[in-house]
């Protein structure tokens, strides 16, 4: 299985064999197959993090509630008959849900009045915006706001928790319905990672802590890429993955032959690689070469796994949650100090 990713101003073809590759500091995946099924927090550590771009945004860049897929419905007509409790009674001629029954997974309300039930973008249009899309086209922008083709992307729910929640993300709002909470951040994960939107740091450690607390487990099942025309890097991700923990890997060379991510070790990424070329895999956030090497750190970033070691300037330092007092760093992530 192929897919080129655009690095720096080159095109690097490359064969991955359940690899986890992310390129030029994105993470948006390509699984093998829908039907994988997925750790959630080895997906949540594929996503870039990086702090919002909160100018700009208008909800009219997003053109939502059309039939972009061709079918007759529009999108909204199209998740109210598939979220509806048994089989809706629909005007076929229009694509009108005439009459049905929803439960809102949010807070559990029960309504047979559609006018009571909005289609809630799960990552809302803003927050979208914020995390990336202000960069798309508007067909991609359109694609994103009528997104029909995952169940994830668009859930019917009561009009009064839609509103609650806005355009909030799980650091300042999660569903009233505590038994649905672990299924909405693997939703939300699951959305940001198809879609190739960076998570900011609050947001990123709220679901990290969540998952390793009260949804500690949780998994997902794959997806398929988005819609045609919106176009993200391609990172794999299968059941049967072995995860590389550093925040980013970026390629800057061609790859000329097949070059497959194998393992990780809590100081080295060892890569298994056939080139035609001399292969180089340059510094980021933590940064590994094509044969076993110190991490390359960046002073104070986030980093993972907590006890890896690396190299700046020559000295020694260390991925912990605490300083080198052993005061604790805020939000319990680790970060790179020196040893």
């Amino acid at each position: 299985m192929k897919w080129r990713i655009a690095v720096a101003s080159a095109a690097a073809t490359i064969t991955l064999a359940g690899a986890v590759v992310s390129a030029d500091g994105q993470s948006a995946a390509l699984v093998a197959s829908p039907n994988d099924t997925l750790s959630a927090q080895s997906v949540l550590a594929t996503i870039v993090v990086a702090p919002e771009n909160q100018r700009g945004y208008k909800r009219a860049l997003f053109k939502h509630w059309s039939d972009v897929d061709g079918d007759g419905c529009d999108s909204r007509e199209q998740v109210l008959k598939r979220d509806a409790i048994g089989l809706p009674q629909v005007d076929p001629f229009r694509c009108f849900v005439v009459e049905a029954d929803w439960v809102s997974p949010y807070d559990g309300v029960k309504t047979s009045d559609r006018t009571a039930v909005d289609i809630d973008h799960v990552v809302a249009l803003k927050e979208a915006w914020d995390s990336g899309a202000f960069a798309w086209s508007e067909a991609q922008r359109t694609a994103y706001a009528n997104d029909t083709s995952d169940t994830r992307t668009l859930l019917a729910v009561s009009a009064s928790s839609n509103r609650g929640k806005s355009d909030k993300d799980p650091s300042n709002w999660l569903p009233a319905l505590r038994a649905y909470q672990c299924t909405y951040i693997a939703n939300w994960i699951s959305v940001k990672a198809r879609w190739g939107l960076s998570m900011d740091q609050s947001e990123w450690g709220r679901l990290n802590n969540m998952l390793s607390g009260q949804c500690a487990g949780t998994t997902m099942r794959g997806w398929n890429p988005p819609p045609a025309g919106v176009s993200t890097p391609a990172t794999t991700l299968t059941s049967s993955t072995t995860l590389v923990t550093a925040t980013t890997v970026r390629v800057a060379t061609t790859l000329v032959t097949a070059t497959t991510l194998v393992s990780a070790t809590t100081s080295t990424v060892r890569v298994t690689t056939t080139l035609a070329t001399a292969a180089t895999l340059s510094p980021a956030t933590t940064a590994a070469s094509a044969t076993d090497s110190t991490v390359k750190v960046n002073p104070g970033s986030f980093c993972a796994p907590e006890g890896a070691v690396g190299v700046y300037n020559g000295r020694n330092y260390v991925c912990s949650k605490t300083n080198s007092s052993g005061v604790p760093y805020s939000g319990g992530r680790a970060r790179w100090r020196q040893q």
